[in-house]
């Protein structure tokens, strides 16, 4: 496995693969690799010829209130996890090296990245999407792969590269789900015993959802209801939103079309923000 830094020299490398007629997996990430992570990069190496995973930490994503320095790290770790799921480059470019002084280029999708995770933090899509279009001309890939806990960011992606003629497929990875069913994440290494507890709220409130769906409840109002409630017996759990939505599109679901409609919920943790969700 090689690990690349400079854009002049990703983007040399990726038109070496493409001259050879290799296929190439994007596996995009912000460092403090876990095994959601984890598993796109062993599915990206069981489709592509090539996989390459970034690590960068995109400030763009990050909002007024949200402090990109306590974002964990853990370099040596990230760079282990990769060799050892088969990843064949590492981009690790410096901040300096992606955004240097004076950048002032964005690109913006305004529709699916309205509602959910964009009504509450605003900018961030933008951040997203103004990273994914770099890496895309920088890495040229055949495929980019996400999980579907970030199934909005997938979403908004997956428009943008449709409406701009990238050419490249999404392919969303299922959910990796911890022992007691916290969805895989890189802020489950910040709580405490309580918080964890707390935590589970959302990975209890979608199963509920989720049984009650299979039973034949179609009702969102019933649906969110039920999650809902079961959030609010949390007392650490602050609801940001519980919504059924269009899995695609994200758009508000009036009926529950099973297949097609997701529960997606977002709380804190006291501090810590999370997300989660499950297709009905």
């Amino acid at each position: 496995m090689k690990k690349i830094e400079s854009v002049a020299e990703m983007i040399a490398v990726a038109a070496e693969l493409r001259a050879s007629g290799k296929t190439v997996a994007l596996v995009p990430t912000m460092g403090a690799l876990h095994a959601g992570q984890e598993a796109m990069i062993l599915a990206a190496v069981a489709k592509a010829d090539v996989v390459v995973v970034s690590i960068f930490l995109n400030p763009l994503q990050f909002g007024p209130n949200e402090l990109l320095e306590r974002y964990p790290r853990s370099p040596e770790a990230d760079l282990t996890l990769c060799e050892a799921s088969g990843a064949q480059f590492v981009f690790a470019p410096p901040l300096e090296v992606m955004f240097p002084r004076g950048h002032a280029s964005f690109v913006s999708e305004e529709g699916t990245s309205k509602p959910l995770c964009g009504a509450s933090r605003p900018g961030h899509f933008r951040g997203v999407t103004t990273v994914m279009a770099k890496l895309f001309n920088i890495v040229r890939p055949n495929f980019v792969y996400f999980g579907q806990k970030t199934a909005q960011r997938a979403a908004v992606v997956r428009r943008m590269i449709d409406e701009l003629s990238f050419g490249i497929e999404v392919i969303v990875v299922p959910t990796v789900r911890e022992a007691d069913g916290l969805a895989s994440g890189v802020r489950n290494r910040e709580f405490t015993t309580s918080q964890r507890q707390e935590a589970l709220a959302l990975s209890k409130a979608l199963k509920r959802a989720k049984e009650m769906a299979d039973t034949g409840v179609r009702s969102p109002d019933r649906l969110i209801a039920e999650a809902t409630h079961i959030i609010g017996q949390h007392r650490r759990a602050r609801v940001i939103y519980v919504a059924i939505v269009d899995s695609l599109t994200m758009e508000t679901m009036r009926d529950v079309v099973p297949g097609k409609s997701m529960l997606a919920i977002s709380t804190w943790i006291d501090e810590i923000r999370l997300i989660d969700n499950v297709v009905l």
